[in-house]
């Protein structure tokens, strides 16, 4: 007899168009409307890169993708997967996949973060939302909590970073440096409760400069939000200045690998803003494909969920 399982992908969220940039960024705040000018400079981000995010696009390419190897591999062990997409700020939201979820029957299903590392105040909060939605309906839910440590995600990384850096000419190469990331949170909250997540990222970083072929490696941290405190650092934008003052690189290689796809992020705070710097000091910008959809970044899901079903 088939069992089916509910693959709940959760992330973020974008708007779809302009006219929901508002009620979105309002969500973000936990309702709190944002001034005319933060909307417009948030919409003027979008307009930049195109208009809207690709990140929805991708994150139903993701999820899908991932459904459909998990049921190609699942197959002869009578096992479907049913994919189920719960999003953070925007439509359909953690609760709407929920409750549709439970209309379709299911009562046992995966959860996954579009996000490589754990923190209490990312992944953890997505997952509570879902735990406390799943109570309402007897839904049982079993968490991947992260997966920066697994090999095919260092392999992607790994890979995509040698053939940038061989894109350098080869008498440059030990001029080129190197910067991992992730979106930086704010720190108060993080060194109060002992978050994992600096530490997991900084994992991810010795991995990425033990394996790559990157002679010179830095950490840096990005996105942060404007709540008025304190956010881990250093921004790559400040430790980009930093490293051309001192070492005088003249190529900037940016692994925002806190990030699984192209988005507002991406797009603008690495393509424009870190360029933008770059081109101030008079060094040259890199930044390696995202993973989306690779292959490879699909294989490393599935190992990570054979660990719950066989």
């Amino acid at each position: 007899m088939t069992q089916t399982v509910g693959l709940l992908v959760m992330a973020y969220g974008t708007p779809y168009e302009e006219s929901e940039v508002e009620a979105y960024y309002t969500d973000i705040r936990h309702g709190k409307k944002p001034e005319p000018e933060e909307i417009e400079d948030l919409k003027a981000r979008y307009r930049f890169i195109g208009g809207v995010s690709p990140l929805a696009r991708i994150t139903d390419e993701q999820a899908e993708a991932l459904r459909d190897t998990l049921n190609k591999m699942y197959e002869e062990k009578d096992i479907v997967f049913k994919l189920y997409i719960g999003l953070k700020h925007i439509h359909p939201f953690i609760e709407d996949a929920l409750e549709q979820m439970h209309e379709d029957g299911i009562n046992k299903a995966v959860t996954i973060v579009l996000t490589p590392h754990y923190s209490n105040f990312s992944v953890g909060a997505y997952d509570k939302r879902a735990d406390e939605e799943a109570e309402k309906y007897g839904i049982s839910l079993t968490h991947v909590k992260s997966f920066y440590q697994q090999p095919k995600f260092i392999q992607y990384w790994v890979k995509q970073i040698n053939h940038t850096l061989n894109l350098i000419p080869k008498e440059e190469k030990d001029n080129t440096v190197l910067i991992v990331s992730a979106h930086s949170l704010p720190e108060n909250m993080i060194v109060q409760s002992h978050d994992p997540y600096p530490n997991e990222l900084r994992e991810t970083t010795r991995l990425l400069k033990e394996l790559s072929n990157v002679t010179h490696v830095a950490q840096g941290w990005q996105s942060e939000g404007n709540t008025g405190t304190p956010w881990l650092g250093p921004d790559v934008q400040d430790l980009t200045r930093s490293l051309y003052q001192k070492n005088k690189y003249q190529h900037f290689i940016y692994a925002p690998v806190g990030f699984v796809c192209n988005h507002l992020e991406v797009l603008y705070d690495n393509d424009y803003e870190c360029k933008l710097v770059c081109d101030e000091v008079g060094a040259v910008y890199h930044r390696p494909p995202m993973p989306n959809t690779d292959p490879l970044f699909m294989e490393l899901w599935q190992m990570k969920l054979m660990l719950f079903y066989y």
